[in-house]
């Protein structure tokens, strides 16, 4: 209802939906960008993109894995962006506060993982940054996370093995 109520322009079902969903979108990029430096415009943006595109949108009870495929791709876009202005030394590299992305009171096999991931992401490209996010912290499937990225399945399996050997490198070296 709420979605058909946007399509059609009705600006309260638009800030229902904004309201619904803010806190998902906020979680979903926090988690892939590691920091919240850029979140509010990510979120913001995705927004912005899922309004100007909702007639698009041929199903409205999917809107949720919509609207997620949104904001994947607008967090991969920031990530993307960082990356950039990093290389061209216009911007300093925000580290990942793992404190902030773990809660204390999660299992300790879990903080490890999180903690192992989070350790390494700054340090992958951006695709497989991304893939083993979803992977790892989402628990997506991969075709699910092909689905969400839009990239091909055969990508998302190539960068989630590159990833998850750089991984197994990386937690390697923090055992010596």
């Amino acid at each position: 209802m709420l979605v058909e109520g946007a399509c059609a322009g009705d600006d309260r079902s638009k800030e229902a939906l904004y309201r619904r969903y803010v806190s998902f979108a906020s979680g979903l990029a926090f988690r892939l960008l590691g920091n919240d430096n850029d979140l509010e415009d990510v979120v913001q943006d995705s927004f912005a993109v899922a309004f100007r595109t909702l007639s698009r949108l041929l199903n409205p009870q999917a809107f949720h894995a919509w609207f997620s495929a949104i904001v994947t791709r607008t967090a991969i876009n920031t990530i993307r962006r960082r990356k950039l202005l990093v290389r061209f030394r216009i911007a300093h590299a925000a580290p990942v506060h793992i404190d902030t992305l773990v809660s204390p009171s999660a299992p300790p096999d879990v903080i490890l993982e999180l903690r192992l991931v989070y350790g390494l992401v700054d340090k992958l490209p951006t695709r497989e940054r991304v893939v083993l996010l979803l992977r790892r912290v989402e628990q997506l499937s991969l075709d699910e996370i092909a689905e969400q990225t839009g990239w091909s399945l055969a990508t998302v399996k190539r960068a989630l093995a590159s990833a998850t050997a750089l991984l197994d490198a990386h937690s390697q070296e923090g055992t010596r």
